[in-house]
């Protein structure tokens, strides 16, 4: 297991809600969440191999990310939490809902998928970053499929913060992530998962398209599903105010 590095905001006495973010991103992806911390106790993460948090060596699975994700709610000293999470981050929240039910609460799965073949897609990704040292080569690739044209244009600060962010991270734990993704397979395990479950989609997501997240929704006893207009794979970024309306009725 792995010291994911953290930050948290919020009251203390509040409910406490994990974040946990997509591929390639770093805890400042949930920016756009800080409003949340007016009425719970809000804890952002980097993965293992993302953001400030450490690079162990590879391979990684999913369990490796939800086990550091467990680690750090021992390290808190948190029994129970709420938890969502984007892309890579939904597919940990699936792995703990069904793997650690005990310690989640409610879950929010958002822009995710439980199964993302073929597996040739994500080892020529890690080729190309592995010849590469670095993961510029497929920044601009990544965030064509992230965000919608519109909302570059609209917000072409943020948009470039988001491509740095990508751009900078870690290569060697970006490519054990893609490798995780492509070992990845967790439709047997939606069924297991009792928390109270809001799956969301972005309506013109092509990285996981709103199929994918349908499946999960059917799989999970009781998942209610909603899809999230005039946004690409990062809802919560591109529809904050919508994103964040949705966890809080989730959880309230």
């Amino acid at each position: 297991m792995t010291a994911l590095h953290h930050e948290i905001s919020g009251p203390e006495a509040a409910p406490v809600l994990l974040l946990g973010p997509s591929l390639g991103t770093s805890l400042r992806m949930w920016d756009g969440q800080l409003p949340l911390a007016e009425r719970f106790r809000l804890v952002r993460f980097d993965h293992r191999g993302q953001g400030a948090s450490p690079v162990p060596p590879e391979p990684y699975e999913i369990a490796d990310l939800g086990r550091d994700v467990l680690e750090l709610l021992d390290t808190l000293g948190l029994q129970r939490v709420h938890y969502a999470g984007l892309s890579l981050g939904g597919m940990v929240g699936m792995w703990l809902g069904a793997h650690a039910p005990e310690r989640i609460d409610r879950l929010v799965l958002l822009c995710t998928a439980a199964y993302m073949p073929p597996a040739s897609m994500w080892e020529q990704r890690i080729a190309i970053v592995s010849d590469a040292g670095s993961v510029e080569p497929i920044a601009d690739a990544v965030l064509d499929r992230w965000l919608t044209p519109e909302f570059r244009a609209a917000d072409p600060e943020l948009a470039a913060s988001l491509r740095a962010m990508i751009a900078g991270s870690p290569p060697d734990g970006y490519a054990a992530c893609c490798g995780a993704i492509a070992r990845m397979d967790l439709r047997t395990d939606l069924e297991r998962v009792r928390a109270p479950t809001l799956v969301v989609s972005g309506e013109r997501d092509v990285a996981t398209p709103v199929a994918d997240q349908e499946l999960i929704a059917g799989a999970i006893p009781g998942a209610r599903h909603e899809v999230v207009s005039r946004t690409a794979h990062l809802a919560a970024v591109e529809q904050a105010e919508r994103v964040n309306e949705l966890i809080e009725g989730h959880l309230a």
